[in-house]
């Protein structure tokens, strides 16, 4: 039977949890990658996903480190709601914002609260230590294209 390797587009399904066990994010739609590209997975996960085989299943733990960082408290903001623009003034808004340096970061409205309007830039899971599970749906051989390129050219799979 064919098992996940270096060169094989890999379909799978997962879903994350936190620590306490309430679900994240979930993919019920098969994603593709191909492994040993590096692009598409934390490496952990994809180190995991080595040799399993076509319904197969992995569940690793990665602490904050191994995916989305810790929670950097210099990327959260407040000012006064009356120096936002009035289309930014809900949770759950988003802006760009770019550093001196030209890089360009989301941050969202994370909190209003007493005439005070808070923007978080770091990812909604950052400091968080998470749990994914995923399972292989599908395996092929990467195409030439695909295997320069990092990714399949069908990312979904259906």
């Amino acid at each position: 039977m064919t098992r996940v390797a270096k060169g094989k587009v890999v379909y799978l399904t997962y879903s994350i949890r936190d620590e306490a066990g309430l679900f994240l994010e979930q993919s019920d739609i098969p994603v593709g990658y191909v492994h040993g590209a590096g692009l598409a997975l934390f490496p952990k996960v994809e180190q995991a996903l080595e040799g399993v085989e076509v319904g197969g299943r992995i569940q690793i733990t990665l602490e904050p480190e191994d995916a989305f960082g810790p929670h950097l408290s210099d990327l959260v903001f407040v000012d006064d709601i009356d120096n936002v623009p009035p289309e930014l003034r809900y949770v759950g808004a988003q802006a760009q914002m770019e550093s001196d340096q030209g890089h360009v970061r989301t941050f969202v409205v994370s909190g209003i609260a007493d005439g005070k309007l808070t923007v978080d830039g770091n990812h909604p899971f950052a400091g968080r230590t998470l749990i994914y599970t995923v399972d292989v749906v599908r395996l092929r051989d990467a195409t030439p294209a695909e295997a320069v390129r990092g990714e399949p050219f069908d990312a979904q799979f259906h």
